[in-house]
């Protein structure tokens, strides 16, 4: 029976090859996959069924962010941009605990290098710096105004009989 599942799981991966390009680690990785399904469906207990909720990276932490792409470190899909969408949709996972099962420091983007670099380049471009701090200017001097504003209003004795509304 094993040389059937052999069979499938060669016929399976070699058709999902065809159609998209894989690694030779994402290759390994989907034979796999693939061959424990089968097992499972088939009834018999797995050989060594890699564990998918595990929390050993399948990727290293230099190979995932790339200066072009980054690659999850979960599921080992490449090729993105940013990883916060995948890992959204994928893996029902906040940024956050993404860094945290991986420990990966806050210092580290989870965007592919010149993605950021191209997007902090056209931000500078359009003067979004230099509009954010002119914001952050006038909404100090609002708070200043603010601060100083309760002194010059005037305040009502306690006593003082209020005006009936119309």
């Amino acid at each position: 029976m094993a040389s059937t599942l052999l069979e499938l799981t060669a016929g399976i991966v070699s058709s999902h090859a065809a159609m998209s390009e894989l690694s030779t680690e994402e290759l390994v990785q989907e034979i796999q996959k693939v061959y424990t399904t089968l097992q499972q469906l088939e009834g018999g207990a797995p050989e060594a069924a890699p564990a998918e909720e595990t929390k050993a990276p399948v990727i290293s932490l230099k190979k995932a962010f790339q200066a072009d792409q980054v690659v999850c470190m979960i599921c080992g899909k490449g090729g993105m941009k940013t990883l916060t969408r995948h890992l959204a949709q994928v893996h029902d996972m906040k940024p956050r605990e993404y860094r945290k099962q991986f420990n990966i420091p806050s210092s580290q983007a989870l965007t592919a290098r010149k993605f950021s670099e191209a997007r902090k380049k056209m931000a500078q471009e359009r003067g979004l710096a230099d509009n954010l701090a002119k914001a952050r200017a006038v909404r100090a001097a609002k708070i200043q105004e603010k601060k100083g504003a309760p002194a010059e209003k005037p305040v009502k004795p306690k006593g003082a009989p209020r005006k009936k509304k119309a």
